[in-house]
């Protein structure tokens, strides 16, 4: 089923939430909710209390759009660097430029209670911990200095592929 999607302002998106214990048919409805709610979205990633729920579980669409499902995920590794700009699902048409490890390890369970990892980096691994930051409360606008609308975040690339053309031919 497609949930709404919660909105900056609405108290659960600054909860830290609760691990899951039960691995039933309720986790599995969840997980399906959120995949279902993603893929509507068209987002890569949505966290439980983005539709109201304040468990620690989470839906990333790699690259590849292949969808993690985690629940109590940890990041176990993180290495490199990355910068770019970051958006939100309950931040809609802002955007802001946030500082991320370029891969990211992430330790979780399945719907079923088995552990497992996953590993992978660019966007992918930006997505693993924007999604992990929301279980603790934590939105991407407060790691940046300023929110960009979707015409700033064109101009902005537009004028870094200048500046990058502009190096090129020096």
């Amino acid at each position: 089923m497609i949930r709404e999607i919660v909105k900056k302002g609405d108290k659960i998106l600054t909860k830290t939430c609760h691990p899951v214990t039960r691995f039933d048919w309720r986790l599995s409805r969840l997980l399906d909710d959120l995949r279902a709610t993603l893929l509507d979205s068209g987002g890569v990633g949505l966290a439980a209390p983005q539709i109201g729920i304040c468990r620690r579980v989470v839906v990333v669409m790699n690259e590849a759009e292949e969808i993690h499902e985690l629940v109590n995920p940890e990041i176990v590794s993180s290495s490199g660097e990355q910068v770019d700009f970051e958006g939100c699902l309950s931040l809609p048409g802002k955007y802001g430029l946030v500082k991320r490890p370029m891969t990211v390890r992430v330790r979780a369970q399945d719907r079923k209670g088995n552990w497992f990892e996953v590993e992978d980096s660019g966007l992918t691994a930006r997505c693993f911990c924007h999604e992990l930051a929301h279980l603790d409360g934590q939105m991407f606008d407060e790691l940046c200095d300023r929110l960009y609308t979707s015409e700033e975040v064109d101009e902005y690339r537009a004028a870094q592929e200048k500046a990058q053309e502009a190096q090129a031919e020096d």
